[in-house]
């Protein structure tokens, strides 16, 4: 498996309503230190429906400010489509943050 594929495998896992941290991602597939190559392989993401890369911030819970189907605006949209309250650009990671996220 590539790492792309590995990175977008493990965000299907991410259920409705929950986000999880480049870092994290990073951490449980095997590579601890490549949270920015999660994030170029997740800018490359060819099915953004069945892959949500939507549930995706940074380690604050900042959205992505280049998110790259639709900007900042799209991201907010669709985790608010699923409960996820964002204010500012930023979620909340003490609410929404999955537990599952971690491994």
């Amino acid at each position: 498996m590539t790492f792309d594929q590995a990175v977008y495998e493990y965000v299907k896992k991410v259920p409705r309503g929950k986000v999880v941290t480049y870092g994290m991602i990073a951490c449980a597939i095997g590579r601890p230190r490549a949270a920015r190559q999660v994030g170029n392989a997740l800018h490359r993401n060819p099915t953004p429906v069945v892959v949500p890369c939507h549930r995706v911030v940074n380690r604050e819970g900042r959205l992505a400010p280049a998110f790259a189907f639709g900007g900042m605006d799209v991201q907010a949209r669709l985790l608010e489509s699923e409960g996820v309250e964002v204010v500012g650009g930023y979620v909340d990671m003490a609410q929404y943050c999955w537990e599952g996220g971690s491994k």
